[in-house]
């Protein structure tokens, strides 16, 4: 089974929703709050579970622009600065799988450390 390739990235007007599109016919619009906070880079997960660290303060975060890293990922610069996380197809696929699920479990580790979006 191949992955799924991403056939269009969008990022909508207000800059706060990127929407990937794959071959596989899913399209997820994913908002850039959940982007960031679920950035893969090692500044926000770490090098192992006990070093991730509960991202928080973006609900205004936007997509300041897309950078193409090979073929395989994208940079996601955001306006707050960061642009560590490379956002592999498959992990990007996840996410819009996964989505509900995924922020979910981040409101519930915000609450629980007493942070707020």
């Amino acid at each position: 089974m191949t992955e799924p390739w991403p056939t269009e990235l969008k990022i909508d007007k207000d800059k706060r929703v990127l929407t990937v599109s794959f071959d596989d016919g899913t399209s997820f619009a994913l908002p850039a709050e959940m982007l960031r906070v679920l950035s893969p880079s090692a500044e926000v997960q770490g090098h192992s579970e006990d070093q991730r660290v509960t991202v928080f303060g973006k609900k205004n975060v936007s997509i300041l622009r897309l950078e193409p890293v090979g073929n395989y990922a994208v940079r996601i610069v955001f306006d707050d600065g960061h642009d560590t996380g490379l956002f592999v197809w498959s992990y990007l696929h996840e996410l819009g799988e996964n989505r509900e699920a995924r922020w979910q479990a981040y409101l519930a580790d915000l609450a629980a450390k007493g942070l707020s979006r």
